[in-house]
């Protein structure tokens, strides 16, 4: 049924494109770009969260909101994905505290407390840079999206607080991402290249040239990654590519956990991780 829909919507669009295909072209950016879950918080996820000293960062207009739990061992920053909000966190927060770890957690834009409704990569990189700045984290744990957003920060800003980094379920190539959204909705040529050259006028780069495995090729951080063969969101091709650029990296392999691998099993390869 939503495949259906999906298929109908894109067709409404491809007959927009041709009175204009920038119209079309806009809308489809902003479906792409606008979560539909993650932007407001469940009574019992603010109960979770107003457990942490909250403090609101600027970047530009935007309005970045951080959770933070403290201890004496290194910090840990945690940064969710798409559609999704720091509570997903709840369980690892938990542990790390146990383990005497100082967790900082962040919304992205579009979702949980900070501000906006669109949402694209790049600029949550440069939301991780303002609360990696603030806090000096050791190490950063990323989920999806929020994995390829990490992998921006870190090749813009090589921060040198950081020594590790943890992958679940992150995409490699933004083209990929891309393309299966298009294709998702059936969008025809005329709507696609309007897309791209829409990115390339708000972003300052072409799709093609943000890519988590180049931009973690030449780094010497310690690299974990975890991802489903199952995954059918993120394809594990993507885990593949990353691991062979990223070299000092370490792959695991799950099988039935899906895309979220927010589970005891992945955590507890997460903790290891970070605690050798």
């Amino acid at each position: 049924m939503r495949l259906l829909l999906a298929k109908t919507v894109g067709c409404f669009y491809n007959l927009v494109s041709f009175f204009s295909k920038k119209t079309a072209a806009k809308v489809a950016l902003v479906l792409f770009t606008t979560p539909q879950k993650g932007r407001k918080l469940t009574e019992e996820q603010r109960d979770f969260l107003d457990t942490a000293f909250q403090k609101e960062h600027k970047y530009g207009t935007h309005t970045i909101m951080t959770y933070r739990w403290l201890g004496n061992k290194p910090t840990v920053l945690l940064v969710h994905g798409w559609q999704s909000n720091s509570h997903r966190w709840k369980a690892i927060i938990l542990e790390l505290k146990k383990r005497g770890h100082s967790v900082v957690a962040l919304d992205a834009p579009g979702h949980g407390n900070s501000s906006g409704r669109r949402f694209n990569a790049v600029l949550y990189s440069e939301f991780i840079n303002i609360v990696a700045t603030r806090f000096q984290p050791e190490i950063i744990v990323a989920h999806s999206v929020g994995g390829m957003a990490t992998a921006i920060f870190q090749h813009k800003y090589q921060l040198d607080s950081v020594k590790k980094i943890v992958l679940l379920g992150a995409p490699s190539e933004f083209t990929d991402v891309l393309k299966r959204y298009t294709d998702m909705l059936g969008f025809n040529k005329r709507i696609t290249q309007q897309m791209n050259r829409t990115i390339i006028e708000k972003l300052g780069n072409a799709p093609e040239n943000y890519s988590t495995a180049k931009f973690l090729k030449d780094t010497d951080l310690q690299g974990l990654i975890i991802h489903d063969k199952e995954d059918n969101i993120i394809p594990y091709k993507d885990a593949i590519r990353i691991s062979n650029s990223f070299k000092n990296s370490k792959l695991i392999t799950t099988k039935g956990q899906g895309h979220s691998l927010n589970n005891e099993m992945v955590a507890s390869h997460i903790y290891e991780f970070i605690d050798t």
